[in-house]
């Protein structure tokens, strides 16, 4: 592996794309690297049986163009159609970035780091994709955080023309145009294919008009042709008025003249048969018996892991805010003045707000007054503002994404999942979760937060009981090297006491992620909750108290770090309670009975909460409906015991 043709590129005037004009010895050079990577793109999907070689081949100009004249220690390049990874593998092969004799033999291996869509484990690759449709607002992120840290660097969107149907590209279209990104460049390979056929038979899309309606500059140029190619990059890259889309005109599988156009082979290898003709028509020798040897005989070397992830600053966290017993706040109130305390305490720039057209009622407005550069609002644009806010986590900003729960957790799941498999190191704080949204009905009752979050590897979830705890949380989660979801509710609470009437959760108490809380002392059973309930946990637990049965109390903030230790400690109960406005599948219930089935203690699991969609009505309308009330369970409890 040798990076000579990397430093061949980087001594010349087009470098960065500087010079007007490409020479024809530049563009001599590109041309010959492309036709290399097409052999390369043949051959590795052929030796591992399995592939798409038809899109890497129509994108290889592209991605040899851009790839080889940016600063790659500076430029960012995000590749959207990830699928696309073996022109993107071939070419970083080529430049000496990765070894080309490993991608070859080792390309979808299970032993090899070079998997079937880019992953930003590999040097050369910023974001990790395959989800089509998220690569620009991916870009858009960088682009922003470049923006925000005065950094005159350019980033590059290289996407499909078929996910340009997506309605998070028009999400990231109009945040780029908003925000004045003329920082970034999309180059689109208009191939005019997709799986199933054309794509204008498929799903037409008018590309150019999009962009042009968005405040986009649209260039229209040859995506083979790699003077049309450089002079529109240039110019792009020249023009501060605007972010500007190439749209490159390409032919699928190009380079092998027999199946050029055959939407069959986007994600089809070439049979041995047809990869010696291909490589006949490209002048490169036939030599995959010796990959395929190689796949057989042995592993792939490792790769050092590229470190796409910037350390996060250290946060001045100042004191808590303490709320006195008898007093009530709602915890979205409480963030949002931690949140705004936190803003004033620290240099401008270590934290930034993304919102949804929710400030007011996710109280980030707060934050938004204190420091309104780095508060970026994104409108009713949610898959975009995950995306990005994913991005600007990895980029050196400690990064909250508030939002409602019907929206910061189901509409997002997929651009959370592809956060997680970024390394992220998100904040989402949700308001308006379980029941306790108002009125609005089962549209906005996000029920489901914890089954959600718990599916997604790389996810922790804090569930604060009342404004003492959520003040400690939203600081707290700051000094997590992790992806965190808080959850809270939007109705005021209670300060919780201790049973000697303190506040439970004031003075010195310090938020420890993981621990459960015993908040009362019981021998009949436990009672356990978190959140919003918690205090209705401990009503029905001062009526259960009064006709003579004493049962504890814990709050399980964290649902999902129950530990070990805290498992036994519950199984010492006889009866054990569950309570909580989540659906019984998948929530507190759900969890706890499997950490309980697996410790093999036998035990009486009673289980409280949701069952399916409510209807609309006052939180606490709801909760008696439903018989979650604390009287309802209280009853519930005593019929058991007895």
């Amino acid at each position: 592996m040798s990076d000579k043709l990397k430093i061949w590129f980087k001594e010349k005037e087009e470098y960065r794309f500087k010079s007007e004009n490409i020479s024809e010895e530049v563009a001599s050079k590109l041309e010959e690297t492309a036709r290399l990577c097409r052999g390369d793109i043949v051959k590795m999907t052929t030796v591992a049986g399995s592939g798409h070689p038809g899109g890497s081949m129509s994108s290889i100009d592209i991605y040899t163009t851009v790839y080889s004249l940016s600063d790659l220690s500076k430029d960012e390049i995000v590749v959207s159609h990830g699928h696309t990874s073996p022109g993107v593998y071939s070419i970083l092969g080529r430049l000496g970035i990765l070894d080309t004799e490993e991608i070859i033999a080792f390309f979808r291996h299970i032993s090899g780091p070079y998997e079937g869509h880019v992953e930003s484990h590999l040097p050369g690759i910023i974001w990790s994709t395959g989800n089509l449709g998220q690569g620009l607002s991916a870009a858009c992120g960088f682009a922003m955080a470049k923006k925000l840290k005065g950094d005159s660097s350019r980033v590059f969107a290289l996407m499909s023309d078929a996910e340009q149907a997506k309605g998070q590209v028009a999400e990231g279209r109009r945040f780029a145009a908003k925000f004045k990104l003329n920082n970034i460049t999309v180059v689109i390979d208009d191939n005019n294919r997709q799986i199933s056929g054309k794509v204008e038979d498929i799903m037409p899309i008018n590309i150019k008009e999009d962009y042009l309606a968005d405040g986009w500059k649209v260039l229209e140029v040859c995506g083979h042709d790699f003077k049309e190619l450089y002079e529109a990059i240039h110019t792009a890259n020249n023009d501060s008025s605007a972010p500007y889309a190439v749209l490159a005109k390409t032919v699928m599988c190009k380079g092998a003249s027999f199946i050029e156009g055959d939407e069959s082979y986007h994600g089809k290898a070439l049979s041995t048969e047809e990869i010696d003709k291909a490589l006949k028509e490209l002048d490169i020798e036939n030599d995959t018996d010796k990959y395929v040897k190689k796949r057989e005989a042995g592993k792939a070397k490792p790769v050092k892991p590229s470190q796409n992830v910037y350390p996060l600053p250290k946060l001045d966290l100042g004191e808590p805010i303490e709320y006195k017993v008898g007093e009530k706040a709602a915890n979205r109130d409480v963030y949002g003045t931690a949140l705004a305390d936190m803003a004033k305490r620290n240099e401008p720039g270590t934290i930034v707000v993304t919102d949804c057209d929710l400030a007011s009622s996710v109280r980030t407005h707060k934050f938004a007054k204190e420091r309104p550069e780095y508060f970026i609002q994104n409108g009713v644009s949610e898959h975009n503002t995950a995306t990005i806010s994913g991005v600007l986590s990895i980029r050196g900003f400690q990064t909250f994404y508030s939002d409602f729960g019907v929206f910061s957790f189901d509409e997002t799941y997929n651009q959370h999942r592809l956060n997680a498999i970024n390394n992220t190191k998100l904040r989402v704080v949700s308001t308006h979760n379980g029941l306790n949204v108002g009125e609005d009905g089962k549209t906005h009752q996000c029920v489901d937060f914890i089954g959600l979050i718990k599916n997604i590897p790389g996810f922790e979830i804090i569930i604060p009981a009342d404004p003492n705890q959520t003040d400690r949380v939203t600081r707290y989660i700051t000094t997590m090297d992790s992806n965190v979801a808080v959850v809270v509710g939007r109705a005021k609470s209670p300060v919780v006491e201790d049973e000697n009437g303190n506040a439970f959760y004031g003075g010195d108490y310090k938020f420890e992620y993981g621990k459960i809380d015993k908040v009362r002392e019981g021998k009949d059973g436990v009672l356990l909750s978190y959140g919003y309930p918690f205090a209705f946990a401990l009503k029905a637990r001062d009526i259960l108290k009064s006709k003579g049965i004493e049962i504890a109390a814990m709050n399980v903030s964290c649902p999902l770090a129950i530990s070990e230790k805290d498992v036994n400690a519950i199984a010492k109960y006889k009866n054990i309670f569950t309570y909580e406005e989540h659906l019984l599948s998948s929530g507190l219930a759900c969890i706890l009975g499997s950490l309980l089935a697996r410790s093999g203690k036998a035990v009486n699991l009673h289980s409280y909460g949701v069952k399916g969609f409510s209807p609309s009505g006052a939180s606490g309308d709801l909760f008696k409906a439903l018989e979650l009330d604390p009287e309802s369970i209280a009853d519930k409890i005593e019929k058991t015991i007895k």
